[in-house]
């Protein structure tokens, strides 16, 4: 298992929301293949052919929790997940 699919585990299960470090959910999703923009403080994750934007911003090393807990929502809903079970 690699550490994209370690940090993918953690999220889905929802137990270390406020525990994810921003550079890992960054990595992960230009892993998933997402286009990233940054406007600020804000970096914004674009998939193509997703109706959906990821909007996340850092709070000191780690990711915003409730950002976290949108993206665990949007990860479920298109089963993003899938696309690294071939890694």
């Amino acid at each position: 298992m690699n550490r994209h699919q370690r940090l993918l585990r953690r999220i889905l299960s929802g137990q270390a929301d406020a525990n994810i470090r921003f550079r890992d959910v960054k990595a992960l999703l230009l892993a998933l293949g997402f286009d990233e923009r940054i406007r600020g403080s804000h970096h914004i994750y674009e998939l193509p052919g997703l109706p959906e934007v990821v909007t996340l911003q850092p709070q000191g090393t780690n990711a915003k929790r409730y950002q976290v807990r949108q993206l665990r929502k949007l990860l479920i809903q298109y089963q993003l997940f899938e696309l690294l079970e071939d890694d």
